[in-house]
């Protein structure tokens, strides 16, 4: 290690040139030095290792026993350093082994994830995506960590120090069952207050949510029956009773089980966004993912 901490990058390489060359002029040319700068080199080298390396002959300089035994090391140890350091190859999708890490929650799936998937599969045959449960207090650590590749959150609340990049806006509606007879038209606020309501609490058990929160600031409330803590449930819960939801747009779009109408009163939407480490901002194959999910979307 002491020697090693004498020597720089430039040594090594004039000393692989050499030992190619077994001449100061020619390994000079090759290096674009002068010869005086590769002879400098050389005696650097000399006293660093301990060895003359090169000596004078017939024709031109022959190495040492030392030199030697330190040619193919010292090429496989360039090489490897020059492979290190080269820049970052273009990422082919069509030949990508990669495993990829999302961190989600079911509404992201749905929304988010499941639209990218098969053009993902097309495109990217030779990959596999992993979905985990998206924890909002350890979603930084893990992808700090390399844990996930990405997260989806929405943009108010997600975790700091993470890239962003907003993918759409969502708003709410009112569903229920199709044929549902409380939803031919849009309900009046004293109906929709009437009806029975489904939420969806993440965290688990709650009964109040953005909605009454909004009808608590008029001193209103709804009649909340049933708390769960996934989309998925609440709308097969929705497509089997004659129970109601504000729900997410994207979420219930295309459904036919379900009807939908705008709720009589005024609820805040929210942006979903697309979260990751700066670790894996430039790297071109989790550069090609991003773009993907955000064309898909």
């Amino acid at each position: 290690m002491n020697n090693l901490r004498r020597l720089d990058l430039n040594l090594l390489v004039t000393l692989d040139v050499l030992l190619s060359e077994h001449n100061v002029t020619r390994a000079a040319e090759r290096l674009n030095f002068s010869q005086p700068s590769v002879s400098v080199h050389l005696a650097k080298l000399r006293d660093v290792l301990g060895d003359p390396l090169l000596l004078p002959g017939p024709r031109g300089m022959r190495p040492t026993a030392r030199a030697e035994a330190l040619r193919e090391p010292l090429r496989q140890a360039l090489e490897a350093l020059e492979r290190a350091v080269a820049p970052a190859r273009p990422f082919d999708p069509a030949e990508a082994t990669h495993t990829w890490r999302l961190a989600a929650t079911d509404y992201a799936e749905s929304t988010i994830v499941l639209p990218a998937l098969a053009g993902l599969r097309a495109a990217a045959p030779g990959t596999r995506l992993a979905i985990v449960e998206a924890v909002p207090p350890r979603i930084a650590r893990q992808a700090e960590q390399g844990e996930i590749d990405l997260a989806f959150h929405t943009s108010e609340g997600s975790p700091a120090g993470l890239r962003r990049r907003v993918l759409f806006a969502e708003r709410y509606v009112l569903a229920g069952r199709a044929g549902h007879p409380r939803l031919k038209r849009r309900p009046t606020l004293a109906q929709f207050r009437k009806l029975e309501h489904v939420i969806v609490s993440p965290d688990g058990g709650g009964f109040v949510g953005i909605t009454d929160q909004v009808l608590a600031k008029a001193g209103l409330t709804r009649k909340v029956v049933l708390s769960v803590p996934h989309f998925l449930f609440a709308i097969s819960a929705l497509a089997s009773t004659d129970l109601v939801a504000m729900v997410p747009a994207r979420l219930v779009h295309g459904t036919g089980a379900l009807r939908t109408v705008e709720p009589p009163v005024e609820v805040p939407g929210y942006e979903m966004a697309m979260l990751w480490h700066e670790r894996a901002h430039r790297d071109p194959a989790h550069q090609w993912l991003r773009e993907h999910i955000a064309a898909s979307v």
